[in-house]
C-alpha cells in the first residue's frame, strides 16, 4: 500500500463539468454514468491506521497538489511555513473543505465542460489552525491586528487551476482564473433578504450587500455550472460581549432580536471564537461585535444586524472573476453544509436539499418557483440563471414519521403555526427565512443527529444525508437532551474507547429519502437508514446495526459525495470517537436503493433495567464488494471535500487540519507536533521531513493502471 501520499500518476485523465450529468444541457453523460456504474468494488480494503500518513489501496497513488499558503498569483513568494508568511489573499487558504471541479479547454483559455487535461478547483476554506499560522502561536485577546489579518485572510473560498502535465497533476500559480474570496470580499445579498430591514448595517445601509463569507463547509454544483458554498459555523465569529457593553439584551429593549440571537448561539456573555473584534476600532474588525451601540432605530449606525448577512448558500461563477458573488437567502439561514440538487427534469421545478449541522437541527429542501429549462445549462451569464432559480421558491423542513414516511412542511408566513408562534413574532417571509430554525421549531420538524452533507444518487435519485453524531440523544433524556425516534434510533455508551467513554449516538448514521413519485416538488417522502456507523468489534446488533466488519467500520460520517461517472458513494469521516483505533477515513460504497432492507427493532436498557425498543427502517446490509475503506488520513485530520474528472479516473480529496491537536505543541520543538503532513509526504519539503508544520491540502488520487477509481 502507498503511504504518505508519494507515488506516480499514470492515468490519462479527462476533466470538466457536464451539465448533462445533472440532467440538462448537451452530451451523453447521463447514459454513460448509468451504463458504466461500478457495481462491485475491486480494490483491496485499506486497514485502519494511526500513522501520520495518507494510505490508499495498492495500485493507487495519492499526490498532494495544493496546500495552505501556496501562492496563486505571479510574483508571490513561495510559502515558508514558519509563521512569517503574509498576503493570504493571494495564497491558498486554510482548512480545505468542500470543492467542485470545472473543466477548461486544452489551452486553458475558456470553459470546456469536457476539458481533457485541465480544470479549475473551487473550494471552501472553513477555518484555521492558528497555532501554526503565526510565528509564536495565537496571542490571547486583545488580538494584534497583524494576527487577525492573517486569520481573516485564510478563510473563505479559492479558485485555482489544476493541470495534468507529464502524467502528474499540479496547480498553476499564474492562471488567470485563480481567485481568492475572503471575509473582506464584497458579496451581494440576493433574494428575499435583499433590501430588508433585518440586513441593514453601517456598511450596507440599503441592505443589498455584506462583506465576505465565513466558515464555508459543504458545496454544491448547479445544473447551469456554478459553484455553491454553505456557510456553517459562522455564528461563533461574532459576539455581543465586550468590556463596557455586557447588557445587549437590555440595549435592544429585549425585543425579538434577542430570541433570534440566542437561537443561533450568540449570547451577550460569551466571547467570539477568534476575538477578531478586539483587534482595533477599524471597521473591518468592529463589525464582528454585533451589540446594539448606535442610536438609530434601523441599525444603520452599528452592526447589530451584521449576523443576519451570514448563514446562507453562496453562489459563485468559478470561471468569471468579474461576476458578482451572491448569497441566496431564499434557501434559508442556518449552519449550512452542502446543497445537492435532486432529480433535474425539463419543465419541473428544481429541488435543493440541505442540512443544518448542529445537534438536534433540521433537514431542509428548497423548491424553485421556475421550472427547469435545459437551455439554461448553456447560458453565458450563469449568475443571472441563478437569480431565476434560487431567489424565488418555497423552503421546507422535514418531519419524519414512524411508518417510514415523512412530510415536507413549508416554512411560510402563511402557515398558521408560524404566524402564531409565541417565542418569536415573524414579520414577513424574509423574517421566516432569516430565522429558519425558529420557523422549523414552530412547525414541529424532526430534530436530527447533526445533518451534514447531502448527496443525490445519480441513477435512483435517492437523497442521502450524513447524520454525524449526537451526544444529546438519550434513552432517558433529561432537560435539553433528545429522546430516541425512528429516524434517530440509537443512544448508547461507547465503553470500548481507550481515551474516554461517550454517550449518545456516538458513531452516527446515514439516512436516505425518496420523494413521493420521484417529484422534486413532492410534499411527502419515504425514508430508511442506509448505514449505521459502528465499531466492528461490537456484537450488540442494536449498535452495530449494519453488521460492519473490520474492513468497513467507521464513525462520524461527514462528507458525502456521489461520482456521476461510476455512481460510487464516497463517505468521509470527521471523528473523535474512534481515533484511538484509526485516523479519519474515506470509504467507497455501492448503495442499493431505499426500501432494499427491512423494518428492524432496536432494544436498549433504561436505568431501572427495563427495555426500551425503537422500530426503524434499515437498508440492506453491506458486503465486502459494496462497502470498503478506501483511504485513511494523517493524524488529527478530517476527510472532507471530494470531486472528480468526468471520466472517473482522478479523484480530488481534501485533508483538513492535520495535527490539529495543539494542546501540547511547542513550536520550538517539532517533535511535539502530532502531524507533519504533507511535508513528510515530500510536498515542498525533503522526503521524510519530520520538522515541518502540518498543512491542510488537496490530493489528486489516480489508479496506477490508468483505470477508473474503484474499479
Amino acid at each position: 500500500m502507498l503511504r504518505g501520499g508519494v507515488g506516480t500518476a499514470t492515468a490519462a485523465v479527462l476533466g470538466g463539468w457536464s451539465a448533462a450529468a445533472l440532467g440538462g444541457g448537451r452530451g451523453h453523460a447521463v447514459a454513460t454514468a448509468a451504463s458504466s456504474a461500478i457495481t462491485s468494488l475491486a480494490f483491496a480494503a485499506v486497514a485502519k491506521s494511526t500513522a501520520d500518513a495518507v494510505t490508499v489501496p495498492a495500485g493507487y497513488s495519492a499526490i498532494p497538489i495544493y496546500a495552505l499558503g501556496d501562492p496563486i498569483f505571479a510574483g508571490v513568494d513561495a510559502f515558508k511555513n514558519d509563521g512569517t508568511d503574509l498576503d493570504f489573499d493571494k495564497r491558498a487558504g486554510d482548512h480545505h473543505d468542500g470543492m467542485e471541479y470545472f473543466g477548461l479547454n486544452a489551452a486553458g483559455t475558456a470553459r470546456d465542460p469536457n476539458g481533457s487535461m485541465r480544470g479549475l478547483l473551487a473550494m471552501n476554506h472553513e477555518a484555521s489552525t492558528n497555532k501554526f499560522l503565526h510565528g509564536s502561536g495565537r496571542t490571547p485577546n486583545l488580538r494584534p491586528a497583524s494576527e487577525v489579518d492573517k486569520e481573516i485572510g485564510v478563510h473563505g473560498l479559492s479558485v485555482v487551476e489544476v493541470r495534468r502535465t507529464g502524467g502528474t497533476w499540479a496547480y498553476v500559480q499564474d492562471s488567470v482564473f485563480n481567485r481568492r474570496v475572503t471575509p473582506h470580499t464584497e458579496v451581494e445579498l440576493s433574494g428575499p433578504i435583499r433590501g430588508h430591514a433585518l440586513a441593514k448595517t453601517r456598511y450596507a445601509v440599503d441592505a443589498t450587500k455584506t462583506r465576505g463569507t465565513l466558515s464555508n463547509c459543504g458545496t454544491g454544483l448547479t445544473p447551469w455550472g456554478t459553484y455553491l458554498s454553505g456557510e456553517e459555523n459562522w455564528a461563533g465569529y461574532f459576539t455581543r460581549a465586550r468590556a463596557g457593553h455586557t447588557a445587549d439584551d437590555a440595549a435592544r429593549g429585549n425585543d425579538k432580536s434577542v430570541a433570534s440571537l440566542k437561537r443561533y448561539g450568540v449570547t451577550q456573555t460569551a466571547p467570539s471564537r477568534s476575538g477578531w473584534e478586539t483587534a482595533g476600532i477599524d471597521d473591518e474588525y468592529a463589525r464582528f461585535f454585533i451589540g446594539k451601540t448606535g442610536a438609530s432605530t434601523d441599525g444603520t449606525d452599528d452592526y447589530r444586524h451584521e449576523l443576519n448577512g451570514f448563514g446562507y448558500i453562496v453562489e459563485m461563477d468559478a470561471y468569471n472573476k468579474s461576476a458578482a458573488i451572491k448569497k441566496r437567502t431564499a434557501l434559508g439561514r442556518f449552519a449550512h453544509e452542502s446543497a445537492a440538487f435532486g432529480n433535474v427534469t425539463a419543465g419541473k421545478p428544481l429541488a435543493v436539499y440541505m442540512g443544518d449541522d448542529a445537534l438536534g437541527e433540521y433537514i431542509y429542501k428548497f423548491v424553485s418557483a421556475k421550472p427547469w429549462n435545459p437551455a439554461d445549462a448553456e447560458r453565458v451569464n450563469r449568475m443571472a440563471v441563478g437569480d431565476s432559480y434560487l431567489d424565488t421558491g418555497k423552503l421546507y423542513a422535514a418531519r419524519f414519521d414512524a411508518d417510514g414516511k415523512g412530510d415536507w412542511v413549508e416554512l411560510s408566513i402563511a402557515n398558521a403555526l408560524i404566524a402564531a408562534y409565541a417565542p418569536y413574532t415573524f414579520a414577513d417571509q424574509a423574517d421566516v427565512l432569516v430565522n429558519a430554525r425558529l420557523a422549523a421549531d414552530a412547525v414541529g420538524a424532526t430534530k436530527m443527529d447533526r445533518p451534514e452533507w447531502c448527496a443525490v444518487h445519480p441513477r435512483t435519485g435517492d437523497m442521502y444525508y450524513t447524520l454525524t453524531n449526537n451526544m444529546k440523544r438519550r434513552v432517558e433524556p433529561i432537560g435539553s437532551q433528545l429522546a430516541l425516534d425512528p429516524a434517530n434510533p440509537r443512544a448508547y455508551t461507547d465503553e470500548t474507547l481507550a481515551k474516554v467513554s461517550t454517550t449518545g449516538n456516538v458513531n452516527g448514521h446515514i439516512i436516505r429519502l425518496a420523494e413521493k413519485g420521484g417529484r422534486s416538488a413532492a410534499t411527502s417522502f419515504s425514508w430508511d437508514v442506509y448505514l449505521f456507523g459502528a465499531e466492528a468489534g461490537v456484537t450488540d446488533t442494536s449498535i452495530n446495526v449494519s453488521a460492519l466488519t473490520d474492513e468497513q467500520d467507521f464513525s462520524s460520517p461527514d462528507g458525502l459525495w456521489f461520482s456521476r461517472n461510476t455512481n460510487l458513494c464516497w463517505i468521509q469521516t470527521d471523528d473523535g470517537s474512534y481515533t484511538d483505533v484509526s485516523n479519519s477515513m474515506m470509504l467507497a460504497g455501492v448503495p442499493g436503493r431505499l426500501g432494499d432492507g427491512s423494518k428492524t427493532t432496536l432494544s436498549f436498557r433504561k436505568a431501572d433495567g427495563a427495555a426500551l425498543t425503537v422500530k426503524t427502517f434499515v437498508g440492506r446490509k453491506p458486503v465486502a464488494d459494496t462497502l470498503k475503506r478506501f483511504l485513511v488520513g494523517p493524524v488529527d485530520c478530517e476527510l472532507t471535500g471530494c470531486t472528480e474528472t468526468p471520466d472517473g479516473k482522478t479523484l480530488f480529496v481534501n485533508i483538513q487540519h492535520p495535527g490539529s491537536n495543539v494542546s501540547s505543541v511547542d513550536l520550538s520543538d517539532p517533535s511535539t507536533f502530532t502531524s507533519h503532513w504533507p511535508g513528510n509526504a515530500g510536498y515542498q519539503a525533503a522526503s521524510g521531513n519530520t520538522t515541518s508544520r502540518p498543512r491542510s491540502a488537496t490530493m489528486a488520487i489516480t489508479k496506477d493502471d490508468g483505470g477508473r477509481i474503484g474499479s
